[in-house]
């Protein structure tokens, strides 16, 4: 087993405390009903929604894959720190057994957040992954990133 990690960070306008509660405390609700065709649903079906937690998300109608489990793997609100792995699902495939990810929000100067995000993919045998293969997932999580940003900035009032 191999592991190729890929990092990347980015900028919002949005305040750490806000956007980690839209991103990630409340996405689960945010993203179906700002993004229908991306994902359908997400619902745990195992745990309490801390750590250790399976969620199932799944995918909308003009999506490759149908649906992907993940586990939370660590929650840090007074940090601002989310980890969590796919563990199952047809995103993965028999070259990857499992993509771990963290996103980290700091503070940035002007009042918004710095993204600090780092992926890593937990290959079966020697199979390397190469960065233009993470490049597609990433732009969809850019995408999808970018409204829960519009969506908080046309609505100052939700996620406070």
């Amino acid at each position: 087993m191999g592991v190729f990690t890929y990092t990347d960070e980015s900028t919002s306008v949005i305040p750490p405390p806000r956007l980690f509660k839209a991103l990630v405390l409340e996405v689960d609700t945010l993203i179906p009903k700002i993004a229908p065709q991306s994902v359908k649903s997400a619902e745990i079906v195992e745990g309490d929604g801390g750590v250790g937690t399976i969620k199932k998300i799944s995918f909308g109608e003009g999506s490759h894959y149908s649906y992907v489990k993940h586990r939370i793997d660590g929650l840090d609100k007074d940090n601002f720190v989310y980890s969590y792995s796919l563990v199952e699902g047809d995103a993965l495939s028999d070259k990857v057994e499992k993509i771990s990810y963290e996103i980290k929000l700091v503070a940035s100067a002007d009042g918004g957040s710095i993204i600090k995000s780092t992926s890593n993919y937990h290959t079966t045998g020697d199979v390397e992954i190469k960065e233009e293969d993470v490049k597609a997932g990433k732009e969809k999580a850019t995408g999808l990133f970018k409204l829960i940003e519009n969506y908080l900035v046309a609505n100052p009032d939700a996620y406070n």
